[in-house]
């Protein structure tokens, strides 16, 4: 018989898991939070107060993230001001990135832990990436290629819905690109084994997601939300996710507050002649239920089914890889009312570059 871990050591390896993010590839590393994860493992060997908040939640699986809702909460608090300590270390709010002065202030905060601390730890984290608009728009990209028509965006999981303004961004590889050239979020020279097709004639008809628990990006408190869950650094992720907040609302979308099994048959159900219906999501299918997972495909299978040259369906999805989980997997599944074709768009980061684009 195999013994569970002790609460003790799950806590340790789901610390440990979340390392490899912190230390992962592709320039979009944290030191600052791995050297922090040190404190952690140090606390928790002690019993020190950070495992006496933690300890309730040690069984729980590694993509509940309750080690990233702590930071969450403590990079939260930086960000607003409400404890000089931490700000004073945190990258993002200009401090020294001293992690054992960090865990020094989240230890006398946790003698008597404010409210914004238990309140992060009623809901998960909502990374709302935009990093992931580079393997998103790419795959606009290939589906606009092939459909010719302006396609209708729905987003399942859409948080704030900073992808679902994916377009209204800038994207170039040597020289040539593709959006709003005038945007300050902009991604160079993030395809280094090969780029989309530039020229493909890329225009969103509408945009629209859901998401169990929506986030106002034009509303200060919604943007801060936002904002404590992108890792303090590296820079540039910082400052990018900061940037496309700040331009969210010259492009306005409706998130509506709702389960993705019960809305995907929904938006399914109202397509039009001439446009093309695309539902997508990153990095999302693993908080799903094998229910909810199974009722969203087959809504999307029957629209395929009943799909036609007119008004085709598309389903465009970055999840991990399902056996190693990085690199991540764009995937595209198209329905056209001819053939019904479901394929590797390309290998991708999930906070920055296409590694590399699959054979078309």
């Amino acid at each position: 018989m195999i013994r569970a871990m002790d609460d003790k050591d799950k806590l340790l390896e789901t610390i440990e898991l979340q390392r490899a993010g912190f230390t992962g590839t592709g320039g979009m590393t944290c030191p600052f939070y791995d050297r922090l994860a040190d404190c952690l493992v140090d606390d928790i060997g002690r019993d020190g107060p950070a495992w006496q908040l933690l300890e309730p939640y040690a069984q729980q699986a590694f993509d509940q993230a309750y080690v990233l809702r702590l930071l969450g909460a403590l990079h939260r608090m930086a960000l607003r001001g409400d404890s000089p300590a931490l700000a004073a270390h945190f990258p993002s709010t200009g401090g020294d990135g001293d992690a054992p002065a960090t865990y020094a202030a989240l230890e006398a905060l946790l003698a008597d832990p404010p409210p914004v601390i238990a309140d992060t730890f009623t809901r998960p984290p909502q990374t709302n990436e935009v990093g992931r608009s580079i393997a998103l728009t790419t795959g606009l990209l290939v589906v606009a290629d092939r459909l010719g028509m302006p396609l209708q965006l729905r987003e399942i999981g859409s948080s704030a819905g900073l992808n679902l303004r994916a377009d209204t961004y800038w994207y170039e590889q040597d020289g040539r690109g593709f959006g709003n050239a005038d945007s300050q979020v902009r991604f160079v020279d993030m395809w280094p084994a090969g780029a989309p097709r530039w020229d493909a004639n890329l225009s969103i008809a509408d945009r629209r997601g859901c998401d169990r628990d929506p986030i106002d990006a034009t509303d200060p408190e919604g943007a801060l939300t936002l904002l404590c869950y992108v890792w303090p650094e590296p820079a540039t992720r910082f400052g990018l996710a900061k940037t496309a907040i700040e331009q969210a609302p010259s492009t306005p979308v409706t998130i509506d507050e709702m389960d993705a099994d019960e809305w995907v048959p929904r938006m399914l159900a109202d397509r039009e002649p001439g446009k093309a219906v695309v539902i997508m999501h990153s990095v999302m299918w693993q908080y799903l239920t094998d229910d909810a997972k199974a009722a969203i495909v087959k809504a999307i299978e029957e629209a395929g089914a009943a799909a036609t040259a007119d008004a085709p369906v598309a389903w465009l999805r970055l999840e991990p890889h399902p056996e190693t989980y990085f690199p991540g997997e764009l995937r595209l599944r198209v329905w056209d009312g001819v053939s019904d074709r479901d394929a590797l768009v390309a290998n991708s980061g999930f906070h920055g570059g296409v590694l590399a684009m699959a054979e078309r």
